[in-house]
């Protein structure tokens, strides 16, 4: 099976964003700031890539949105996440310990 460099892509956004939603909702912009802030400023998430994800996952049921006011006082789409979503964000975070173990072997990090 290959993934294109876009399916990583997609499927580490979706851990990050359903991972930060597991500390409470949040709308676009506060994901995007929570992971820039706790991947130490590493980590940028573009709104071109952040809004068609949370799109998508909006659609497959992981999180659910509702209006409401930001911390500036505008109007916002806030994110949570949904008992889908906690149940995919186990199955995320099991892919990504594969994806990490299989690219450890590669590098020499681990035996085989």
């Amino acid at each position: 099976m290959t993934r294109t460099k876009g399916d990583n892509l997609q499927g580490s956004l979706a851990l990050l964003v359903l991972k930060s939603l597991e500390q409470g909702p949040m709308h676009g912009w506060g994901i995007a700031l929570h992971i820039q802030r706790i991947s130490n400023e590493v980590l940028r998430v573009e709104e071109g890539s952040l809004y068609p994800a949370l799109h998508r996952m909006e659609q497959e049921g992981w999180i659910a949105a509702a209006w409401g006011l930001s911390e500036n006082n505008r109007r916002a789409r806030f994110y949570r996440l949904t008992d889908q979503g906690r149940k995919q964000l186990a199955v995320e975070r099991e892919n990504w310990q594969k994806i990490i173990g299989a690219v450890g072997l590669v590098l020499g990090f681990g035996q085989a």
